[in-house]
């Protein structure tokens, strides 16, 4: 790249930058912000749009000045091809495509709430919407000198933007009451995604969790206002829930490839099986209405306490799990056998490691999760519904593969899931906060988790593996 085309791009970049902090003094001015916001926001922007564009407008046009984005040209300079000089932009964009789609995916978004939902567009909302874009770019720049676990470090820099852009446009965001409320159902979501993270981790993929959820979640209700002590059907519960992974882990290793359709199957069989039975002699399907017991609804309601502490003890039973999963995945032998069998089937048996227990032992593992989220629901909702896990039917899996875990087997970990649940849920929390429909957050969730996962699709880890 020549001298005048580098100093060139230097030169529009200051002029950009400059142009975006007076915009954003001038809508702050609109919106009647506090002068000392206006002054932050402005030099903010300024700062990092500065930044971002040196270190984009050198590392796209010519590789070896990227260690130079803040000094002078280089001494010696290069000489390029004129096709080279021609197509280099064309080149960079096709290499970095995904991070392209996604970066125009998370604009069009902005733009699309901006029209459909009432008073939101503001000074505020764009300004935290441009730091938000800073901040993702500033973060992706880092990730390129990371030699470690890029899906982590990418993962928690999505986290952290996505709770600064929701704590600048939403009243009460960073509130106690928001914060229990968002671990609460994240603790829900965590504790459905432990069995599709071992299912995942063998290069399977379970799809009756949302159905044992809901079925389950009837069920407990069905039997505890047919007299059965809430306990005991609590453990009859969580056994039923075990014992249909284990039919899903018997039936999807014997059919091998066809473990989709043979859980969505099973799925469908005991939901069913499920509205059959607590429907007979009623005038309902699929709902059951009883008194919860205190010490049920004290588990996952708001006012839930946990040794007088104002926490309700499904997030603490979310953490105490959490932990207890990353050890077992981690530093134990069955874990290591389980990332074994995903990396590689072959190398496993030569191993004598056996495929047959870990696969059932890990759909078994599902359904026990699947059957807990479900009853844990239950002291939630204070009433029984068959539907209750079907917002789980894809979440599940998204949790999964948006934490960076590889869905043919063999890398990632539930750690990794705990940031795609918190993702998750921080995205919906924020998009119910813009006061957006249904309908509207899940088509923005789908317009987001595509280029997330095609980001991952593209790791070296998961193409090694095709």
């Amino acid at each position: 790249m020549r001298r005048s085309a580098f100093l060139f791009f230097k030169g529009l970049g200051l002029l950009f930058a400059i142009l975006c902090g007076i915009g954003t003094a001038v809508l702050g001015w609109y919106d009647n912000a506090d002068w000392m916001n206006i002054v932050t926001y402005s030099i903010a922007v300024t700062g990092l749009i500065l930044w971002g564009w040196y270190h984009f407008s050198v590392r796209w046009i010519d590789g070896d000045l990227k260690k130079n984005i803040f000094t002078k040209f280089p001494e010696e300079e290069k000489t390029q091809n004129n096709d080279n000089e021609e197509n280099f932009f064309f080149k960079n964009i096709q290499e970095n495509k995904w991070k392209v789609i996604a970066f125009l995916g998370v604009i069009l978004i902005f733009i699309f709430v901006s029209f459909i939902a009432d008073d939101f567009f503001s000074g505020r909302t764009l300004v935290s919407f441009i730091i938000f874009l800073a901040f993702i770019i500033f973060m992706g720049v880092i990730s390129g000198y990371i030699k470690g676990s890029k899906s982590v470090f990418t993962g928690i820099s999505v986290l952290i933007g996505l709770f600064v852009i929701g704590s600048l446009t939403i009243p009460g965001f960073l509130t106690l009451l928001n914060m229990k409320s968002m671990l609460i159902f994240a603790a829900f979501l965590g504790l459905a995604t432990v069995g599709q993270t071992f299912v995942a981790l063998l290069g399977g993929l379970d799809l009756s969790i949302p159905f044992v959820i809901g079925s389950m979640n009837v069920a407990l209700m069905s039997l505890i206002s047919k007299g059965v002590p809430p306990w005991l059907a609590c453990l009859v519960i969580l056994l039923l829930g075990s014992l249909i992974g284990l039919i899903n882990g018997i039936l999807s290793f014997r059919l091998q490839g066809q473990a989709l359709i043979v859980t969505l199957g099973v799925g469908f069989f005991v939901k069913g099986g499920v509205q059959i039975l607590v429907s007979m002699g009623t005038f309902s399907a699929g709902t059951v209405f009883g008194v919860v017991p205190d010490w049920m609804q004290n588990l996952a309601s708001m006012n839930g306490k946990t040794i007088g502490l104002p926490i309700p003890p499904v997030i603490i039973i979310w953490i105490v799990v959490s932990i207890l999963v990353v050890i077992g995945l981690r530093l134990t032998k069955w874990g290591r056998h389980l990332y074994a069998l995903g990396g590689s089937r072959l190398s496993s048996a030569r191993l004598s490691i056996s495929e047959r227990g870990y696969w059932i032992g890990a759909y078994v593992i599902s359904g026990f999760f699947s059957a807990l989220t479900g009853a844990l629901l239950l002291g939630w909702s204070g009433g029984g519904y068959v539907g209750a896990g079907d917002i789980y039917l894809f979440t599940t899996i998204a949790a999964v593969v948006i934490g960076g875990t590889s869905l043919l087997g063999g890398y990632g970990g539930y750690g990794l899931s705990i940031i795609g649940v918190l993702i998750l849920q921080i995205i919906t929390t924020v998009l119910i906060g813009w006061g957006l429909s249904w309908e509207a957050q899940q088509f923005i969730l789908g317009l987001l988790i595509i280029p997330m996962v095609a980001l991952y699709a593209r790791s070296p880890h998961i193409r090694s593996q095709i």
